[in-house]
């Protein structure tokens, strides 16, 4: 992590009066962060705006992305919309940003503190957390839990929101009897399997899984078919791979977020902003929606049919 890496930076469009707009990206190889830039670049450039775009090609690369922000500063850009690669390694350049009358909002992820910046354009985290906590304990019924949570790393802001969101969308906390097994994951497909693998060798009897995001899922659901085991599997992204997990049964219920609805609302409340309106500030939740193929009473749902015409990424 933190490994600086060549940044990528553009200018589109030419004329000098024209005001320019930063746009700080995650590794673009990532199909949401490439949505969400694509999102606010489209955005700035119907609105006439010129846009510089920076994005860091590893995760936690945050070097990168304070020379973007400086050089930014330098070209004159109105404003910023950052998606952070560590939430306290950029406080000190947005402070400077924002000292120079430019403009921050933070997308997918903010500062901390979050006041760092002017205003955050996120999925609330804990809400996406809840939603498939409530729907996994409606599933289970009247049968005894055994939960397995696969987590990412819980010092990062996003997954600890999503665990305790899950929690309490359960209706536990941690250190619960009703935890079988945690295991920490890299996000990924690979951990995801072989965490489920361990879990399952530990714990037989796990028949509800949270998982931090789809891949995560996709890779525990290896393993639980391997295992020949019949396990409530829920996720949080909203990707197209993940809805096709959905309608196949893999997973059994993800909660959908909107990256191109952080791009966009991004970028109009700074040139709002800038246009002499109001400046954007606090906490903007872009909305979450359960994806399932199996509704429960009283949890507001979308199929995965619904799932597959709204979803990012391929």
């Amino acid at each position: 992590m933190g490994v600086l890496l060549s940044a990528s930076w553009h200018v589109a469009h030419a004329a000098d009066a024209q005001p320019t707009i930063g746009i700080v990206e995650l590794q673009l190889s990532n199909p949401f962060f490439d949505k969400l830039e694509k999102s606010a670049v489209e955005t700035a450039t119907k609105h006439g705006w010129k846009v510089m775009t920076a994005e860091a090609t590893v995760a936690g690369d945050s070097s990168t992305q304070i020379a973007a922000i400086e050089n930014m500063i330098n070209r004159g850009v109105k404003g910023i919309t950052l998606d952070n690669a560590n939430a306290y390694a950029l406080v000190p350049i947005v402070k400077k940003a924002r000292a120079a009358g430019i403009v921050v909002v933070t997308v997918n992820s903010s500062l901390n503190p979050m006041t760092a910046a002017d205003a955050s354009f996120e999925t609330d985290n804990v809400t996406a957390g809840k939603l498939i906590g409530q729907w996994a304990v409606a599933r289970i019924g009247t049968t005894a839990p055994h939960v397995a949570m696969l987590d990412y790393d819980l010092a990062d802001r996003t997954a600890n929101a999503r665990h305790i969101g899950f929690l309490q969308g359960f209706g536990i906390a941690d250190g619960s009897p009703k935890i079988a097994g945690t295991a920490l994951t890299l996000g990924n497909v690979e951990t995801g399997q072989v965490a489920m693998e361990n879990l399952l060798s530990a714990h037989p009897d796990i028949n509800v899984l949270y998982t931090i995001n789809e891949p995560t899922a996709q890779g525990a659901s290896l393993a639980i078919k391997k295992a020949k085991r019949d396990i409530i599997v829920t996720s949080i992204d909203g990707s197209c791979s993940g809805v096709r997990s959905v309608a196949s049964g893999a997973i059994g219920a993800t909660v959908m977020q909107f990256p191109s609805k952080m791009g966009q609302l991004a970028v109009e409340s700074i040139i709002q902003a800038a246009s002499g309106g109001k400046k954007p500030t606090g906490f903007n939740n872009t909305g979450t929606v359960l994806i399932t193929d199996h509704p429960v009473p009283g949890l507001d749902s979308k199929d995965s049919k619904w799932g597959l015409a709204n979803c990012w990424g391929g």
